[in-house]
């Protein structure tokens, strides 16, 4: 019986979470209750006509739910790819059983495992404080930050309300412009002044709001477009902070819900310069062409390629892109998986994913056909970005920002054309992480394979350390 078709876990799960019993169920799927019993139990194949009606009755929600056990099969994965379980033998196999079986127990090991690497990092950088240790690396960042991205994934990067909170203001901020409608807004309807400030050291921030006297202070370093953006920001914090606030409620702590609120205004900026129908029209007639979106809305790249992530809404959606955000060290400081890409998240990514390569030629968008090991594929665009701010003879800061959608969906992308996207050989081969990955010939490869061991022989070097020695050809016998 084919593996894939065993999800008797997550119709469970779907019947639970919308309060139907096996009974109800099965009426609706016209199917006898012990007949759906064997189903939920993995006794018996989930066939297609069940399938489809299962897709009628749950929408999106069974795709949902696959795509959010894949996420939690590959994240703890790489919990049993850490050296750690080296000798265990945890198959991928069993982790998925797992997964299917009891994601809530996946998730108790996956927050358990995420403790011990929370206590491990400050151990090592007390020790590298005190004695100057170079073996012991710098933390990783966690903590809130992680549980916030946990966040805005789990609500697929699309928050509803805050979609009709930000189209609620389009006429009061059609007037004037969208810059004149916003300062407008923010005076009469909360008395508050904008200004924009000279930054004669370079150091001031770029936004600064003084709740006591009512002032919001923008810095002239900031470009016309990033100042709406950070007026629009405030706007949200004035207006829908309750809204905010109802919302990052689930996170666990003061310095997660602080992130959080700021990330859902970011939202609700970026919803009112991008307004979600005009948007995701032109974004449909440009075929995704970002810089040409970004000429149309007035915002940066990397706004426009944030917006387009978000653009879940019943009835009218856009292609599932991904986005991931790396500095020249490799550090991920924003993700976001709507393809179903898997990223690492407690080792360092693939270097062959095209978003590293892109610092080589700054400025120029640079696209991969890719393939993971599991044999999913993805078309993904790469750009460099550069901080606003800074003048003569300061330090720029650059970031790289990667863009992708699942292969289905390359061919709506203006950055597809003359891409072969049936040629499987043309793909470049990327993983999640080297210990996840099973390409053990990977000249790139840092560390061994999670269930694969290496022999080191002295007198042997492949291009890849890890590398196998090929079995020899057999020879044929001479009759």
């Amino acid at each position: 019986m084919a593996r894939k078709t065993l999800v008797g876990p997550r119709i469970r799960r779907l019947r639970k979470r919308h309060g139907l019993s096996q009974a109800e169920l099965a009426s609706r799927l016209e199917i006898s209750p012990s007949y759906l019993n064997l189903i939920e139990h993995n006794q018996r194949a989930l066939t297609v006509p069940v399938l489809l009606k299962l897709s009628q009755l749950f929408g999106d929600e069974v795709q949902a739910l696959a795509t959010d056990d894949q996420r939690l099969t590959t994240e703890l994965s790489e919990v049993f790819g850490d050296m750690l379980f080296d000798g265990d033998g945890v198959t991928r196999d069993e982790v998925d059983d797992a997964v299917q079986t009891s994601p809530v127990f996946a998730r108790a090991v996956l927050k358990l495992y995420r403790a011990f690497r929370d206590q491990r990092d400050r151990a090592r950088e007390l020790a590298e404080r005190r004695h100057g240790d170079s073996e012991f690396a710098p933390p990783s960042i966690r903590g809130p930050t992680e549980e916030v991205s946990d966040f805005i994934q789990a609500a697929k990067n699309h928050f509803p309300k805050i979609e009709t909170a930000a189209e609620d203001w389009g006429d009061e901020l059609d007037s004037g412009g969208l810059g004149g409608g916003l300062r407008t807004a923010l005076s009469a309807r909360f008395g508050v002044e904008t200004e924009v400030v000279s930054d004669d050291s370079g150091h001031a921030p770029m936004r600064r709001y003084d709740p006591k006297k009512r002032r919001l202070l923008l810095s002239e370093s900031l470009a016309p477009r990033s100042r709406n953006f950070q007026l629009a920001h405030q706007l949200g914090l004035l207006a829908h902070g309750d809204l905010f606030d109802d919302l990052v409620a689930e996170l666990s702590t003061p310095e997660a819900r602080a992130l959080g609120r700021v990330a859902l205004a970011n939202a609700f900026a970026g919803a009112v310069l991008m307004p979600y129908e005009p948007f995701l029209d032109a974004a449909e007639a440009m075929r995704y062409d970002v810089e040409r979106l970004g000429h149309r809305f007035r915002t940066s790249f990397e706004q426009v390629c944030h917006r387009l992530t978000t653009l879940s809404r019943r009835g009218h959606k856009g292609v599932p892109f991904h986005m991931i955000r790396v500095d020249i060290a490799g550090n991920i400081s924003k993700r976001f998986s709507g393809s179903g890409i898997q990223f690492a998240r407690f080792g360092g990514a693939c270097p062959r994913w095209n978003v590293f390569s892109s610092f080589l030629q700054p400025g120029f968008i640079q696209t991969q056909l890719s393939q993971m090991d599991n044999g999913d594929r993805f078309f993904c665009i790469a750009r460099t970005i550069r901080r606003e701010g800074g003048g003569y003879g300061r330090a720029q800061t650059r970031f790289a920002l990667g863009l992708g959608c699942g292969i289905e969906h390359a061919s709506k992308l203006v950055y597809a054309d003359g891409v072969d996207l049936r040629d499987g050989v043309a793909a470049e081969p990327i993983g999640t992480t080297c210990r996840l990955c099973e390409r053990i010939e990977c000249s790139q490869r840092a560390f061994p394979p999670m269930q694969q061991g290496f022999t080191v022989d002295e007198n042997v070097r492949h291009t890849s350390f890890f590398a196998a020695e090929p079995a020899p050809p057999k020879r044929r016998r001479r009759r």
